[in-house]
């Protein structure tokens, strides 16, 4: 599937994403056996900068035989998880070939998950986690996951899917989403800051009790569009193994447009059994 999101030549994309990687503190990743990465997926302008943190560490700790990337359905709504299930999303960069043995695996082993193509044509959430990819991890092939509603039990069916995905292989589990939108910068980071917690002591209950708080109509603005992924990567990983949770850093939209009226929280993330900071 071919996307439209970047306008530039590859060559600028490269240039571009080899930037905001090459400005990641090698002090901030964590040592240690990592499972799951947690990164935006607004425009590269904006978020680009923070998920080069979370796919420097991902490329820490691999390398990865696939990478499951799960994000949010933002203009079609269903109920389940739709699965892209075979060959290639395209960025400037290249291809990105898709595991299709896991996605069948997947689909045999929860009902949520379906064959649905169509509902990936529009959607930018799991696009933007490609380039990073593409320059770090560029054998590994992928399985595109799109949450619908994001409802408790459609998060627990797919972290219980996951949690069981690709048996005695190394897979990388990606949550992409954003943090709360469109708030002033203060209120953003007061918002932003129940997330960052709730990933620092790897507390999925925490966060889906805090999303829950909201009706699903305000659950993106308020905590995080992609928080029901998030939710399910956070149980996932910790079913398969982790550990331990770490934010790897946050900013919002404003430090980066310099206009705090109205601004979108972004955060990178990484899941895993680490050495411990002192």
């Amino acid at each position: 599937m071919a996307g439209s999101w970047y306008p530039g030549t590859a060559r600028a994309l490269a240039r571009d994403v080899d930037e905001y990687l090459a400005a990641v503190d090698a002090d901030v990743l964590p040592t240690g056996r990592l499972d799951a990465v947690i990164a935006p997926h607004a425009g590269l302008m904006f978020s680009g900068p923070v998920g080069a943190h979370a796919y420097k560490a991902a490329a820490a700790g691999g390398p990865y035989d696939a990478v499951i990337l799960a994000g949010p359905s933002h203009f079609v709504g269903f109920d389940g998880v739709a699965l892209y299930p075979a060959g290639a999303f395209e960025t400037p960069l290249g291809l990105s070939a898709i595991d299709d043995r896991i996605g069948r695996e997947l689909m045999d082993a929860s009902p949520i998950v379906h064959d649905m193509p169509a509902v990936h044509r529009r959607e930018h959430s799991l696009e933007m986690q490609l380039p990073f990819l593409q320059r770090l991890l560029p054998a590994a092939k992928i399985v595109p996951l799109l949450m619908g509603y994001q409802t408790a039990a459609t998060i627990e069916a797919l972290a219980a899917g996951l949690a069981g995905a690709a048996p005695g292989r190394r897979v990388l589990l990606v949550a992409s989403t954003d943090l709360s939108h469109y708030f002033d910068a203060a209120t953003a980071r007061t918002l932003d800051a129940r997330v960052r917690d709730a990933v620092s002591a790897f507390d999925p209950a925490q966060l889906l009790r805090i999303f829950e708080q909201y009706p699903e109509g305000e659950r993106g603005r308020f905590v995080a569009c992609g928080g029901g992924p998030l939710i399910a990567v956070m149980l996932a990983a910790r079913a398969r193994g982790a550990r331990d949770g770490r934010v790897l850093t946050y900013m919002h939209s404003g430090q980066i447009s310099g206009d705090d009226s109205g601004v979108v929280g972004y955060l990178a993330g990484a899941l895993g059994t680490f050495e411990r900071v002192h």
